[in-house]
């Protein structure tokens, strides 16, 4: 959102699993409600490294331009966050990282940006079940202009730590799905992470909190999902009137998936 304006940026692909892999585009609106006819904000050059899987683009205002964090992929080539940078938030962005910032032998998606009080640039992501079978959410801390990582990456949790996780089968073995990783700072200070996995009714949303106010934890799970009905991958933000909202995407089924928008109290529980 920036002077009067919403911005929501998704793939372009029909079948984001399938492809055929285009890049991505950004809706704007000045209400929630309606949303004018998608721009191109990204589409790879002919020597771009991947080809596969554009997912999850995040834009975020970082000094006086923007950064749009997603993943990609290759075959042969493991799945990574790599930063692209714009003038203005509809773009068009092209690559500021060299390649992924996620370690590269990694299998790893969902990169989102969050600056701590000492206004050191992070960036948290997941290591993938297809790689760790218990997905993982790390943090790992980036140099001031957003182009590198500065050190290893360092976890934060499991997917299995969370009472309301339920693990997928695959080929007979049990695996824990970690998705969507978002950092909110509360009003009264807490540090709290939206984060995606399998729950009791397909995909679901819950809420881990930083016991230390710091990105490194230690970090304690929400015993119930914060929406469990098949949705999640969220992010939260201020309306420009002072309301909370979360949005997300649902039902998890390509090509049906949508984004929808529920205002939430101050304690995080969804207003009804």
């Amino acid at each position: 959102m920036e002077r009067g304006t919403y911005y929501l940026y998704g793939t372009t692909d029909k079948n984001c699993w399938t492809g055929p892999f285009v890049g991505f585009d950004v809706y704007q609106s000045s209400d929630l409600e309606e949303w004018v006819e998608p721009h191109p904000a990204f589409r790879p050059s002919e020597d771009f490294w991947a080809d596969q899987n554009f997912w999850a683009p995040e834009v975020f205002r970082y000094g006086d331009r923007y950064y749009m964090f997603a993943s990609f992929k290759k075959e042969g080539v493991a799945r990574g966050t790599q930063i692209l940078a714009a003038a203005h938030p509809h773009g068009p962005f092209v690559p500021h990282s060299s390649g992924p910032v996620t370690p590269r032998d990694w299998e790893c998606l969902d990169g989102t940006l969050f600056v701590d009080d000492d206004n050191t640039p992070w960036m948290v992501f997941c290591h993938e079940w297809v790689q760790v079978s218990d997905g993982e959410i790390l943090a790992v801390p980036l140099n001031p202009e957003l182009t590198s990582a500065v050190d290893q990456p360092q976890l934060l949790f499991r997917a299995s730590e969370a009472p309301w996780s339920r693990p997928i089968v695959r080929n007979g073995k049990k695996h824990f799905v970690t998705d969507g990783p978002f950092l909110w700072k509360t009003k009264n200070g807490e540090l709290v992470m939206l984060w995606s996995s399998m729950g009791t009714q397909g995909y679901a949303m819950g809420i881990a909190r930083s016991t230390t106010g710091s990105i490194l934890g230690p970090w304690v799970q929400d015993p119930k999902p914060i929406y469990e009905q098949d949705g999640g991958h969220g992010m939260m933000f201020r309306t420009f009137d002072g309301r909370l909202i979360l949005t997300f995407h649902t039902p998890n089924n390509t090509p049906d998936e949508r984004p929808i928008f529920l205002e939430l109290n101050e304690d995080l529980s969804v207003k009804v």
